[in-house]
């Protein structure tokens, strides 16, 4: 027979007389860095309040997250993920996510009609990718339109992701007179912007460094980075083209296998709660995805952030998220061969 040390005992009692919700952990997949730290900050902490239950991250890139996903298929690590949209539709396309019931969502009745991607995950926050440029290195120029792109004072100093050239690839084929399911009309356009093209950045961090030391004064770039980079003083401007910038929403679901559904739930609810709303637009400088969030006059009259029907509906170029899904590896492969070589 095995015998505990009353240290082993004690703790041993005190442990089985704590109430189940302070033993209980609902696991998080999501990106490191600010993104962790913005959802840990918020929502996160609002669950703890009120539930008692503690909140564990695992933290790592897109692919890398969705890769691990598939080969712990039905017994997932985590209980709830946060992706892109598109990306979210991979994972729903292997049956890792879970089919939402909206009923146990009270607060998603104030859902946008944009933030409603799929019946397995749901917007949490949106932005734009559009373009950002320092007017101090371009003196009297400025963009009305994506079409300035290819003028010849941008010639040599434009940056934008290797990670993701769909925003790009989808603007080219509008402006050519297609859309993104019709990308290939765009793809002579594109190919003559290739002189614009001083470097292609690889993350966040990068993008924010290329613009703030000049070396790419003009970027394709997220909207949350530029209003950062606004803030630590670097003179930047944000513009949304006369078409509209492209939009972003990263999205929540629940996967397939989870023992916390319940707790998943009310994590979600918690999640599209309009103060939490509030609170994540206001750090991020995003849109909210609930109609019922109160922003800051300051934060509502940010370029990029929508807070209105008309907003979302006239400055918001979408991509078909499932469509984007499906062509983001064909993107990836044509853009690296014929733009970025």
């Amino acid at each position: 027979m095995t015998r505990l040390s009353p240290l082993a005992f004690a703790v041993g009692l005190l442990l089985s007389s704590l109430p189940a919700a302070a033993q209980e952990k609902l696991v998080v997949s999501i990106w490191g860095g600010s993104w962790r730290d913005l959802v840990a900050e918020t929502v996160a902490k609002k669950f703890t309040q009120e539930t008692g239950v503690a909140v564990e991250f695992i933290t790592g890139g897109t692919i890398d997250r969705l890769n691990k996903a598939k080969l712990a298929k039905g017994s997932p690590e985590s209980d709830l993920n946060f992706t892109t949209s598109h990306v979210g539709w991979l994972y729903a396309n292997d049956d890792l996510y879970e089919q939402l019931d909206l009923t146990k969502v009270p607060n998603a009745a104030n859902l946008v009609e944009q933030a409603k991607i799929s019946p397995y995950h749901i917007g949490t926050w949106a932005y734009v990718y559009t373009i950002g440029y320092r007017p101090d290195l371009l003196p009297g120029f400025t963009f009305e339109s994506w079409a300035d792109l290819w003028k010849s004072e941008v010639k040599g100093k434009l940056a934008a992701p290797d990670f993701d050239p769909s925003h790009i690839i989808v603007v080219s084929a509008l402006l050519s007179g297609g859309d993104a399911a019709h990308w290939d009309k765009g793809q002579e356009k594109l190919k003559q912007l290739k002189p614009s093209f001083k470097a292609y950045y690889t993350n966040d961090a990068n993008s924010q460094q290329l613009i703030a030391n000049g070396e790419t004064p003009v970027q394709v770039i997220l909207s949350m980075n530029a209003h950062y980079m606004a803030s630590q003083g670097v003179p930047i401007k944000l513009v949304i083209p006369k078409e509209g910038a492209v939009l972003g929403i990263d999205t929540i679901a629940i996967m397939k296998g989870s023992k916390k559904v319940d707790l998943a739930y009310k994590f979600i609810n918690i999640m599209f709660d309009p103060a939490v709303q509030t609170e994540v637009a206001t750090l991020k400088k995003g849109s909210p995805v609930v109609s019922n969030a109160k922003l800051d006059p300051e934060i509502a009259k940010l370029p990029g952030v929508f807070s209105t029907p008309e907003q979302w509906k006239s400055q918001a170029i979408i991509i078909d998220h499932k469509l984007r899904a499906e062509k983001t590896a064909e993107w990836r492969k044509w853009f690296a061969e014929n733009i970025m070589n």
